[in-house]
């Protein structure tokens, strides 16, 4: 099934039963008024969200257009929200771009940071930056929202905790991160809000696209209208998404509407660094990656980070060139 939150004035929206086109929804707030709500009592909630689902495919309830402009971010707030680098290429190539080195333990332990959750971008807010040169840039992502996850939890056991996937837009600030990194005490102004998807679904709706914890299809990211990333977000993924669970579960429980992130897709190409889609690449997905190619290939970076009035869409299409999850649709303003 597939769900969404609705504005409706309050903080945290309400939840609607979302249909397989992201074409009509209907209500579900009489079974649970919030997302959170649901996976508080998932068990019991689950059941009578996927009947409604049901319902709605054959036109037996109420509807109403579903508009992915009306959508906050599945859960407006969270809990948790923990990021990690399940892509080791993408770790190695952004810590090249500021000169440090890559441990050998990076290929063997993920990476994680803790987010600030409070307060989620809707997916079609702009992206409010007061400065330019704060060095603006998307990382497309594939998220995970949990159960409750037991401390100590097996990474096979952790993928039982999987309520519901979704896409992220973690936006990152490149000017500020390398000083804010060397104080030693990992990141905070250089990591704004992330923004997800306008619809969150189960992973039994995705078919064989997810399998062995990770989701199997090329995640597309577009900036100002043109291809800038097609990465397979199932292929070198180093750490699947119960290693990651069970990664952060590893010295505490873990609450229901936990977000764990997989860190910025990205593929190699040929064993070495990918190239851009315009190149006959699979592109990237964030703006990092390519300005480092660019200073191995050509000595400097050429690809300005993001501007005012620059527009990035994050989305991922089935087999038939359906949206799963909808558009993150964002365009960056000056406060």
């Amino acid at each position: 099934m597939k769900l969404a939150t609705l504005k409706d004035g309050s903080r945290d929206g309400k939840l609607v039963v979302v249909n397989e086109r992201l074409t009509y929804c209907t209500d579900a707030s009489h079974i649970a008024p919030t997302l959170q709500a649901a996976l508080d009592d998932w068990e019991t909630v689950a059941p009578k969200l996927a009947l409604l689902a049901e319902s709605l495919s054959h036109d037996a309830v109420p509807t109403l257009r579903f508009h992915e402009h009306d959508a906050l971010s599945p859960l407006p707030r969270a809990y948790q929200w923990a990021d990690g680098s399940a892509y080791v290429n993408h770790v190695e190539l952004v810590r090249k771009a500021r000169g440090a080195q890559m441990p050998d333990s990076f290929w063997t332990d993920p990476l994680m940071y803790q987010g600030g959750s409070d307060a989620f971008l809707a997916p079609r807010d702009p992206i409010r930056m007061r400065d330019e040169a704060w060095g603006i840039d998307m990382e497309g992502e594939i998220a995970v929202i949990t159960g409750d996850v037991p401390m100590g939890v097996s990474p096979q056991d952790a993928l039982n905790s999987i309520r519901l996937v979704m896409l992220v837009n973690d936006v990152s600030l490149r000017g500020l991160i390398p000083a804010e990194l060397g104080k030693g005490f990992g990141f905070f102004q250089s990591k704004p809000s992330s923004t997800f998807s306008p619809v969150a679904v189960t992973p039994d709706e995705l078919g064989e696209a997810w399998k062995e914890g990770k989701l199997h299809l090329p995640l597309h990211v577009d900036l100002n209208g043109a291809p800038f990333g097609r990465a397979e977000a199932g292929v070198d993924m180093t750490f699947d998404f119960g290693q990651l669970i069970a990664h952060a579960a590893k010295s505490r429980d873990l609450s229901a509407g936990t977000i764990i992130g997989s860190g910025t897709v990205s593929n190699k190409l040929d064993g070495g660094p990918g190239k851009p889609v315009a190149e006959g690449g699979v592109g990237y997905s964030c703006i990092a990656e390519i300005r480092m190619i660019e200073t191995i290939n050509d000595g400097q970076a050429k690809t300005p980070f993001m501007k005012f009035g620059d527009t990035v869409r994050i989305e991922m299409v089935d087999g038939e060139g359906h949206s799963i999850f909808g558009a993150i649709e964002q365009t960056v303003e000056k406060v």
